[in-house]
């Protein structure tokens, strides 16, 4: 009979170490060392399932000890045995399945036990997505040559001929490729063209990989160049176009419009300018004209047409978009070609329209307002808003429509989305297109 000490502790029996308290302390806590993953198993067991009767704790210790080299692997409440050869590798690749449902207290104890990986998943519901497509339009044009009285000029056709047509001109630097591609190429204009033909119209001399016009050459103005479309109507037997021009090229729709208002049935004009041009414009300009003759492609030039399409700090924009259109003005423009361009265009006269009507005092000069429906639209980073609000005052209110999208100068690169979206919305307020 074991007898009580001071305390009210009393020793152990067969323990040969002397009876103080350190001593009963350590033989009656587990052990502090690192022990065997069998002997972890082996308590994590006992309160999982040993928790019946002690007959039930012993034969579960015997047949842990009993496993022949055989590791155990427990699911829910039942053990399992994988044959491993000499190396320790498991000759069973295939995994036990998992119960249908257990509790928290066995969900816990398969987390902490080692298993074996996975088998292979097989990704049935995922599918390979490539992006759309954005590059060039060239190899799905038709390419013509329509002959003017000022010369050829270049003209790309986009879709199905019998579909309403859609006239489309550039701005200073840019050929239809170059200003249309990205905006085209997006998919809800690549829907929209299943309902109309694209006939992209490139000034003189500006298209990709252009020859140097003659020194004799006489470039059109842009009163001229307006009129070239009159050629390119009559060459594919169109009676009526829808126009879209950005910048220069939307000036010179404008002027077609004013002098055959019955050949366009609606316009979206971006960036266009309704008046002649400043002094300060009319100085850079003519240096850039000057420095392109002589010198070609300098960096002046460059930042001149850079701050022209991306406004001011084009570095903090999409760095991509601005290294492709710096590269284009180094190496695909014509530099003599394009000084002939920017020469007519700041050598525009004003279009001389006005919103108040004709016989108004003080009005009398003034030509009768853009009688078509207009989307008037520039980005609120553009340096040319101002010239965009000049031109919505000199509109018909009720058939014109003002909008500046945010974030962007370029607007069809920098926002297509929205420009697609509004120019959808416009042609269908107009009749043109069937409800999606």
């Amino acid at each position: 009979m074991p007898q009580p000490v001071a305390g009210g502790y009393i020793s152990l029996e067969g323990s040969r170490r002397p009876s103080n308290g350190q001593a009963i302390y350590q033989s009656t806590t587990e052990p502090t060392g690192p022990t065997s993953m069998l002997e972890s198993m082996k308590r994590v067991l006992g309160q999982v399932v040993g928790s019946t009767t002690n007959a039930a704790s012993h034969d579960t210790d015997d047949l842990l000890n009993n496993t022949n080299g055989r590791q155990a692997i427990i699911i829910s409440s039942s053990i399992h045995f994988r044959e491993r050869d000499k190396s320790g590798k498991t000759l069973n690749n295939k995994m036990p399945s998992a119960p249908s449902a257990h509790t928290a207290e066995e969900a816990r104890l398969l987390g902490t036990m080692p298993v074996d990986p996975l088998d292979d998943i097989e990704l049935r519901s995922v599918q390979l997505q490539f992006p759309n497509a954005r590059g060039s339009i060239i190899d799905a044009c038709d390419q013509r040559r329509v002959t003017t009285d000022k010369g050829d000029i270049h003209v790309a056709i986009q879709g199905d001929t019998s579909k309403p047509a859609i006239l489309t001109y550039h701005d200073l630097g840019l050929n239809y490729a170059t200003s249309f591609a990205g905006f085209f190429n997006f998919p809800l204009m690549r829907g929209l063209l299943e309902n109309f033909c694209v006939y992209h119209v490139t000034a003189p001399g500006q298209e990709e990989g252009a020859p140097t016009l003659p020194e004799d050459y006489i470039y059109p103005t842009m009163d001229e160049l307006a009129n070239q479309l009159q050629f390119v109507l009559s060459h594919f037997g169109l009676k009526s176009i829808i126009g879209f021009g950005i910048g220069a090229g939307a000036n010179i729709l404008a002027r077609f419009a004013l002098a055959h208002p019955d050949k366009v049935g609606a316009m979206c004009l971006i960036n266009c300018v309704s008046t002649q041009s400043g002094w300060i414009e009319w100085g850079y300009q003519s240096f850039n004209a000057r420095f392109l003759r002589t010198k070609g492609m300098t960096q002046g030039v460059i930042d001149y047409l850079m701050w022209h399409h991306f406004g001011r700090n084009p570095e903090e924009r999409n760095h991509d978009l601005v290294q492709v259109y710096k590269q284009h003005f180094e190496r695909g423009v014509n530099p003599t070609n394009l000084a002939m361009l920017i020469n007519s265009y700041i050598h525009r006269n004003d279009l001389n329209i006005a919103r108040t009507p004709t016989g108004t005092p003080g009005t009398e000069t003034s030509a009768s307002t853009l009688k078509m429906p207009i989307m008037n639209i520039t980005g609120a980073l553009s340096p040319h808003v101002d010239d965009t609000v000049t031109f919505n005052g000199r509109l018909d209110p009720t058939n014109s429509t003002w909008m500046k999208i945010s974030d962007c100068a370029m607007v069809l690169e920098e926002q297509p989305a929205k420009l697609a979206e509004a120019f959808r919305l416009f042609l269908q307020g107009e009749g043109y297109e069937k409800s999606q």
